[in-house]
């Protein structure tokens, strides 16, 4: 756990005050524009392609697993990347951090939140007590969208089952959403992400605790809504203690 001593300077660079308990804008794509029946044929074919997996990744190793992902090419996404990026942290977490898709540090160093957004998530990460190093953060997309677009939803299905085994392998007490589009998907909902966090939801079979919170890159183009991720933030860890 992080000393203390150290959380206040953490607070400060979340711009949060002392004692005081992204969504990403979408980017036009540079791929044409398909049709909605297109989109919906596609998406189809790919959750199949997803299903018929299912099994066979649900009974991967972490080894086997990475291997998997270092080599998918599912998707138009492995024709654009640099590296995938797995996750990253302890494979034996009580936290798991689930993110949106990786961007372009990650895509050239093949780690989730490297860049700014990043940082931000580490003192986010370490206000609370927690270092990057005794939580496991990972994305729902292995892959970089060109140009950091939405993911569409046969990306986010073709690594679906990817993601299903992390969890199942991490076995976390609580999962840290972060992001609309992380949020969206792992909740299959579109209620607004200002509507789903600031209470506590559950996941999978086993139902485990989830909060939602803000993206990094989010907070970092909207600082006044920093403090809401730290309401988030002190939730999740309430949520945890009481466990």
């Amino acid at each position: 756990m992080m000393d203390k001593s150290l959380r206040g300077e953490y607070l400060d660079a979340m711009g949060i005050e002392q004692w005081v308990c992204r969504d990403r804008v979408s980017v036009t794509s540079a791929l044409p524009a398909a049709s909605a029946a297109e989109q919906a044929v596609t998406s189809a074919t790919a959750a199949g392609s997803a299903m018929e997996e299912g099994t066979q990744v649900g009974a991967l190793e972490w080894p086997e697993l990475e291997t998997r992902v270092a080599g998918c090419t599912r998707c138009i996404l492995h024709e654009t990347r640099t590296r995938t990026v797995f996750g990253t942290g302890s494979r034996t977490a009580d936290w798991m951090i689930i993110g949106e898709a990786p961007g372009a540090d990650e895509d050239r160093q093949g780690e989730p939140f490297v860049g700014r957004a990043g940082q931000l998530l580490t003192a986010m990460l370490a206000a609370i007590g927690y270092r990057r190093e005794e939580v496991y953060i990972t994305n729902i997309l292995k892959c970089r969208p060109p140009g950091n677009r939405d993911p569409l939803p046969e990306e986010v299905a073709c690594c679906h089952n990817y993601l299903e085994r992390q969890i199942q392998l991490v076995g976390p007490a609580l999962i840290l959403v972060v992001g609309r589009i992380a949020a969206h998907n792992l909740l299959q909902t579109d209620i607004p992400i200002g509507r789903l966090r600031g209470r506590v939801h559950h996941y999978g079979k086993g139902g485990i605790p989830l909060v939602v919170t803000y993206h990094p890159a989010y907070l970092l183009r909207s600082p006044l809504e920093k403090r809401k991720s730290w309401e988030d933030l002190q939730l999740a860890q309430q949520v945890y203690r009481g466990l």
